[in-house]
């Protein structure tokens, strides 16, 4: 009985021994399984934030070539514009060129001309004075042409002729110093010829758009040295700031005859007490050149007023602007004149445009 009591409790150890090493390999197997979930967790969660590092890299380079696509686009617009410029420039020069030849031959003849003219009715005063009484015959032809007319009128014609061509070769200068095709690089210039030139050009639209209105000019120049300035840039960056006032200057006329046309009237004491006036002022503040350019047209607000320099931001009509002449005048400005260009406007009153340039290259 005592044999088989003891034998039992072997068998019992024994089992017991199975059954903890069961337990040890089972204990084992769950920590080790566990570790393994830690491990795959893990490298899940390490998958998850590469993919949403990936993610937001992918964003910020997305980001980065549109903002390049949009610079390239704004670069590319700018280069079809500049060459535009420079066509524009070397067609100006050439009719210049092929214009002033026989201007010149008309202008150093008239003189001449003038002369002879004063020396022939000199003469016909004496033939006039010797017979005061004709034959028939020339005294009927003095009636036909009407002679005392033609001896008043054909000087008057020939001063006309004078003026015009004198004219005509002011313009021809204006289109030489507007396109500056010697100018191209670095030069000393008078800046107040670029602003004249500018406004020649310009004499069209400043006589003849705004109706029965004519803008006046004011102009307000300072006692500047040349400027070492790349003069032809500078001319396009004056066409398109004074193109913009004539262009203000228009939509405040428009806006006070369509009130005109809301308000029984009202708009004939302001189309009558509205003067366009654009204003040029010039001067030199420690060594630095001010073109101040400003008109009392119709304004812009102040959020417009700072988006103007940004590529394609345009206020016109589809077809009327490119959104590109500020944009390229804030660039020739700031960064190849290494200058400022800054915009004031109050809305109704008028805006002001800030050239500052250094007087020599900085």
């Amino acid at each position: 009985m005592q044999l088989d009591y003891e034998q039992k409790i072997k068998q019992l150890e024994k089992a017991n021994r199975i059954l903890q090493k069961k337990l040890e390999r089972s204990e084992s197997l769950r920590i080790a399984l566990e570790e393994t979930n830690e491990k795959k967790e893990a490298l899940f969660l390490k998958v998850i934030d590469e993919l949403r590092d990936s993610q937001k890299t992918l964003e910020e380079q997305s980001r980065d070539l549109e903002e390049t696509l949009k610079k390239l686009r704004a670069m590319q617009s700018k280069l079809v514009e500049s060459e535009k410029m420079s066509a524009l420039g070397v067609l100006v020069a050439g009719i210049a060129h092929e214009i002033n030849n026989p201007v010149n031959f008309i202008y150093g003849n008239i003189n001449y001309v003038t002369q002879y003219a004063e020396e022939i009715l000199e003469l016909l005063k004496c033939y006039q004075e010797y017979y005061p009484n004709p034959v028939i015959t020339i005294a009927d032809k003095i009636k036909k042409i009407d002679l005392e007319f033609i001896k008043k009128d054909f000087v008057q014609v020939l001063q006309s002729m004078e003026i015009g061509s004198q004219r005509i070769s002011e313009i021809v200068r204006s289109l030489r110093t507007f396109s500056r095709l010697d100018e191209a690089e670095l030069k000393k210039v008078n800046i107040h010829e670029g602003i004249d030139s500018t406004l020649m050009i310009l004499q069209n639209r400043l006589n003849s758009q705004l109706g029965c209105l004519e803008v006046i000019i004011i102009k307000e120049y300072g006692n500047l040295p040349r400027v070492e300035c790349y003069a032809g840039k500078l001319n396009q960056v004056l066409i398109n700031i004074i193109s913009n006032a004539i262009d203000a200057l228009e939509q405040k006329l428009n806006y006070s005859q369509h009130t005109y046309s809301k308000t029984n009237g009202l708009a004939t004491l302001q189309t009558a007490t509205f003067t366009p006036t654009i204003k040029i002022t010039t001067e030199l503040i420690n060594n630095w050149v001010s073109i101040r350019i400003s008109d009392n047209g119709i304004g812009i607000d102040e959020k417009t007023t700072q988006q103007i320099f940004n590529p394609f931001f345009t206020t016109k009509p589809v077809g009327k602007g490119t959104g590109l002449g500020l944009s390229i005048s804030y660039q020739i400005i700031v960064e190849t004149h290494q200058g400022q260009l800054e915009c004031q406007s109050i809305p109704g009153v008028g805006t002001e445009f800030m050239i500052m340039i250094p007087l020599q290259r900085l």
